[in-house]
């Protein structure tokens, strides 16, 4: 493991293995190197590329837990801005979830990236599914500043479609403080997705000055909506293409999703 410093000063924590071009990877929400699915993902692309994962802000080894930053979505550019430095860009980038929301305004941003791909940003086409994350938004503000980061997770949980029995379990097994104590982050998970104005929705705006071969995925097993959210961002990427992995949900294999992403990286190069 190594850190490197962000523009305000706070240190980002990343590990880097294999060799060739260089991609970075970006976790979704509550996820960082040593806790989500993109270890994996670094082990089977390693072979071909030189891969970078993070920890992003508050999470992990990375400073700034327990602090929610204003301008939640310019800090963790600013992050990834460093990270991409860092690993030589320009880059490959891959995000997960609503890492992948922040990879693709990374590039939008203009930050040295030559091809990105996206597993499941979880984008909303219903008013009634914006309207949600709206009011999502504001409750979770709320438990954060109340000091409530369980109930954060929580809410979250609840969110993403958790039975409350699952929940409650979570809550009773070990690693329940460790999400807890990574709770202020889903406020910058929050503020990438535009919950709060534009209910999660595509931006259109930023990502359709995107100008690099850009793929969004999605897992066949998984619901409607995340296939409604990746088709409509794959039509507003002006180079966009859209693929479904069968048999996948949201919690991806490694082994399904690595070949997919080192094929469209190689050929984009």
């Amino acid at each position: 493991m190594s850190t490197v410093v962000s523009a305000d000063g706070t240190a980002i924590a990343r590990t880097r293995i294999g060799q060739g071009a260089p991609v970075v990877l970006v976790d979704g929400a509550l996820c960082h190197r040593q806790a989500g699915p993109l270890t994996g993902v670094a082990e089977e692309l390693s072979t071909r590329f030189t891969v970078t994962t993070y920890d992003r802000r508050g999470r992990g080894d990375s400073d700034g837990a327990g602090v929610v930053a204003e301008d939640a979505l310019e800090r963790e550019l600013e992050d990834l801005a460093a990270v991409i430095a860092d690993a030589g860009g320009p880059v490959s980038l891959f995000g997960m979830s609503s890492g992948g929301a922040l990879a693709l305004r990374a590039v939008a941003a203009g930050l040295p990236v030559t091809t990105v791909a996206a597993y499941e940003p979880p984008f909303y086409t219903a008013d009634d599914q914006k309207e949600q994350a709206r009011r999502y938004h504001g409750e979770l503000i709320e438990l954060i500043a109340a000091d409530r980061p369980g109930d954060a997770v929580a809410l979250f949980l609840d969110r993403v479609g958790s039975p409350p029995e699952m929940i409650g379990q979570m809550r009773e097994s070990p690693m329940w403080p460790g999400l807890a104590a990574v709770a202020p982050t889903l406020a910058h998970d929050s503020a990438i997705m535009a919950d709060a104005d534009l209910g999660a929705a595509v931006p259109a705006e930023p990502l359709s000055t995107v100008d690099v071969p850009a793929l969004v995925l999605y897992g066949g097993n998984s619901p409607d909506w995340m296939l409604d959210g990746a088709q409509e961002a794959a039509k507003v990427l002006p180079r966009g293409e859209q693929r479904t992995l069968d048999g996948q949900d949201h919690d991806v294999s490694a082994a399904a999703l690595a070949p997919v992403l080192a094929d469209f990286f190689s050929r984009n190069a």
